[in-house]
Formats: C-alpha cells, structure tokens, sequence
C-alpha cells in the first residue's frame, strides 16, 4: 500500500465515528484486517460483532459500519464509562503497534471538553456519548486507522452546522452539541439549510486529533472512500467522503516542536524518561542540552519532534515521567530527504549503509554499531569509507 502525504475530508452530510471509520476502511481496505483484529480485541463477546456493508445514501454508493448484535443473546448496550476506566481498557487489550496511543488521544480530547462544561476534574469525567460499545468501537477502529497510515497530513472542509435540539443524558441541548463546539474552536463551519446532529463528539474529537492542515486537496488522487451515516437527509447522500493524495513534495511534512526545560532530576531519572518518551509511538527524535537557568543553576532542557497525531499523547506522558509543570510547542514544516537501507559485504563482514538522495547526488553512511566490532579507528574510518563511496 502506497501511504498517501495528505487525506482530504469532505463532511458533505456531516461527521461521526462511524461515518469516518466506514469511509477510511473503503479508501484503504488493505487496513480493514488489521482494523477488525484491534475491534475483535476490544470487544467482549456481548457488544456484538463489527459490520461493514455497502449500500447507498441518495443516490450515491457508501460503506457503512454497524455493531451487529450477537444472535439469540441479550446485548449489553453500555461499556464502562468513565474516562480513567476507558483508557485503561483500551491500555490493557493489546491492540496493534500504536493504536492504543491514537485513540487514548482522542478520547482525552472527549474528556477534556466534558471536564470543561461540566466544570468536573478531568479522572471525574464520566462518558455518555461513548458509553455504548459502538462508540468505543469508532474510537479504537479510528486509532488503528490513524496508527496505519503514520506521516500524512489531514485536512478538513468546512463541517454542517446543523440545528435544532438534540435529546442527551443531560436532557435536551442545542446542536451542534457543547462537547462538539468546544472540541472544534477554531474550524470552519458552514449552513446549509438541514437541520439535526451533523457533527458528533466523537467525530469532532477525530478531526481534533488528526486535522493539523488547512484544506489542500492537491496533488496525485491515489484513493477515494465514502462512508454512508445512520439518517437520511432530505436532497442530499448523508455522506462523508475520503479523497486521499500523493503530495508534490512526499518528503514535506509538518512536525510538531515540543519542548520544557527541568532542574531537579537526576541524571539516572533523566536517562530512565528519555528513554521511555523515546520509544513512544510518534516520536521521530529528542534530544537533551544542558541549560544555565537562573541563580547559575544547571537545567536540562527537552526537545522532541513528534507526529501532530500523537502530540497528545505524547504530552501527557513528558508530563507523567518528568518533573517538569509546563510544556511548549509548535508545528513546523520540515523537508527530509528520500532515504532508504541495504546490506554491503566488506572482506567477510556484512555491513548496513543508509543512503540519503541529495540534491548534489547520492550519498551513504555505514551504521556505527556495524563498524565498532573493527580493530582501531583508523581501520574503521577507512572500512566505513570504502562502502561509502562505492556505489550501491
């Protein structure tokens, strides 16, 4: 599978957990087993079984996705639903490489804006929109999408406004929904006359945790997918569609900054945390400095390059294993250099060299550790250097 450099979503009818999940899995079926292994793990034998399906909505083609009911057995409609219980289900259910981090991030967007309506400490948030199985279904099924196709940019048109009155557990609320307009402060809306719950919570938290672009729908179309909603809308598909790209510049991409500074751990403390932040899904690189902070005290200041989608996560852990109360960051543009890996002989030696297409031509760098088993530097310098500069 060709990972694209952008995916373009175009909320015609709107936007849910379903609805996103359906329309990816359509786009990309070469991710639908490993989608269904990490719902298959998730949920207990009583929620149901996963469905995708196609059909129409108006007049257009759709997938779509529903929590088939178990045969001849009662369903239990509600899964555990408080914040702290959701993560550690999710922690605890040994889905594929990154898709725990993924969708841990979307539900603390979730939890984040019901903490802030409610005015309730964060651990006290107890979910309504994610009780049901199906939710948390779409949340998982979402992380392991986003955990499938690491490195490209998301963008998002303008989202359905919607309006009217929607029935919740907390009575009857205003649509767009209070979690939904909190989440997304700052994205674009638009009317256009249907009235109704156009944009979820879960939907809405989706496109916080991935959207990081404004919309640039350019480049090569290498996919397109079309995920279908429960409603039928009056005069248009209840739709959202997919368009995936292969960018001008592959090698562009935006990566977020992060960064804080601490002056009161040890030095064994200060190895034990990078190392753990260091092996975290989404984190391309950290590096420490040694820092003068003020009174001529001694710091170590922390720079971290990381994946927006796992940006997150990835803060909530620097805040977990360090001292630090106060973190910084940003997105950045950066440009990388196609590269790629292969195994040289050298006498009797099997040596990896990575090779970096630069502009001026080619070039090559055998792996330190493959050279540190040669006699003196001088020995190494030169083996190094015969690989280096013989071509591939």
């Amino acid at each position: 599978m060709t990972v694209p450099g952008h995916i373009h979503l175009d909320p015609v009818g709107g936007i849910a957990g379903d609805m996103f999940v359906a329309a990816m899995l359509d786009a990309f079926p070469e991710i639908r087993d490993r989608v269904l292994a990490d719902l298959a793990r998730i949920l207990p034998p009583e929620a149901g079984q996963p469905r995708l399906s196609e059909g129409r909505s108006g007049a257009v083609r759709a997938l779509r996705l529903r929590l088939e009911p178990p045969p001849s057995a009662h369903r239990h409609h509600h899964a555990h639903g408080s914040y702290r219980e959701m993560v550690e289900r999710i922690g605890a259910a040994g889905l594929s490489e990154s898709t725990a981090e993924h969708a841990a991030a979307i539900l603390t967007h979730l939890a984040r804006a019901e903490a802030r309506i409610h005015d309730v400490p964060l651990d006290e948030v107890h979910f309504h929109e994610i009780a049901d199985w199906d939710s948390l279904m779409d949340v998982v099924a979402a992380g392991s999408i986003a955990a499938a196709l690491p490195g490209a940019g998301w963008s998002v048109a303008p989202l359905p406004r919607g309006h009217g009155l929607l029935r919740t557990e907390h009575g009857m609320l205003p649509v767009p929904a209070p979690a939904t307009v909190e989440i997304l402060q700052g994205f674009s809306w638009r009317d256009d006359g249907i009235g109704g719950e156009r944009v979820t919570p879960t939907g809405a938290a989706i496109l916080k945790h991935l959207v990081t672009q404004d919309a640039k729908a350019e480049g090569r179309l290498l996919a397109s997918g079309t995920g279908a909603g429960t409603r039928e809308l009056k005069g248009m598909p209840n739709i959202l569609r997919v368009l995936a790209f292969e960018t001008a510049h592959q090698g562009r991409e935006r990566i977020a900054a992060l960064s804080f500074d601490v002056d009161d751990m040890t030095g064994e403390e200060i190895g034990i945390a990078a190392e753990r932040l260091r092996e975290m899904p989404g984190v391309r690189d950290l590096a420490i400095a040694t820092l003068m902070g003020k009174k001529g005290r001694p710091m170590q200041g922390f720079r971290l390059l990381v994946e927006p989608q796992a940006l997150e996560a990835v803060k909530t852990r620097c805040l977990m294993e360090t001292s630090t109360i106060g973190l910084r960051w940003h997105l950045e543009e950066r440009e990388v250099l196609d590269r790629h890996g292969a195994e040289r002989r050298d006498g009797g030696r099997t040596l990896r060299v990575k090779y970096a297409a630069r502009p001026g031509g080619a070039t090559a760098k055998v792996e330190s550790d493959d050279l540190a088993g040669l006699g003196s530097f001088r020995e190494r310098r030169a083996a190094g250097r015969r690989l280096e500069e013989a071509p591939e």
